[in-house]
């Protein structure tokens, strides 16, 4: 694995970007490539086998996606992946539905949370039903939606969620706790201990 890019060299090529430089892009992309990888694998280990959404165009759709990205005020690295996790579920999601339009439905297992990082490590968790709970879930409570968002489907840490969120750890890690219960719930799960 690659080191990671220094954290101000990132936000000076975001910053750059926000205010036009479109050549701050492409410096961009190299130093964060890997991460998106990263995360973008971490998704698509949760997909069905044999998905034909790939982690390279996984990312490079989030890459074309961001091109036509103008009215964002990039703020730092943290508020870039907080970004690039939710057009990952934007896609993901927009990729399943047109799936299931497709095919019409049948055989979906409802997703069971864990309380690791990630929430459901086996393929073929139903992704529009956790779609649907989100978004039950940001109209009730936006920001537990979003730490569940950064750290699902952006694969960020307690620390990452947090500095993107502009919260405490300890905030992130209540809302974490409070949000999965209330996720089971709605999924149909069973709550787990403690949470």
């Amino acid at each position: 694995m690659q080191p990671r890019a220094p954290t101000h060299d990132v936000t000076q090529l975001l910053q750059a970007w926000g205010h036009g430089d479109q050549a701050a892009l492409d410096r961009l992309m190299p130093l964060v490539y890997e991460d998106l990888r990263r995360i973008a694998k971490r998704n698509m280990a949760r997909e069905r086998p044999g998905h034909t959404l790939q982690t390279t165009a996984l990312v490079n759709e989030v890459y074309l996606r961001l091109v036509d990205e103008r009215k964002v005020s990039w703020q730092d690295r943290a508020h870039f992946f907080a970004i690039c996790a939710r057009t990952m579920r934007r896609i993901l999601v927009d990729f399943a539905r047109s799936r299931r339009y497709q095919k019409r439905g049948g055989g979906e297992e409802p997703i069971s949370l864990e309380e690791s990082l990630v929430l459901s490590g086996r393929p073929g968790a139903d992704l529009l039903a956790l779609d649907e709970a989100l978004s039950g879930l940001a109209a009730l409570d936006p920001r537990k939606s979003q730490v569940i968002e950064l750290r699902f489907f952006g694969g960020l840490s307690v620390e990452e969620t947090a500095e993107a969120l502009k919260i405490s750890p300890e905030t992130v890690m209540r809302d974490w706790k409070t949000a999965k219960a209330w996720l089971y719930r709605e999924l149909g799960g069973n709550k787990p201990d403690g949470a």
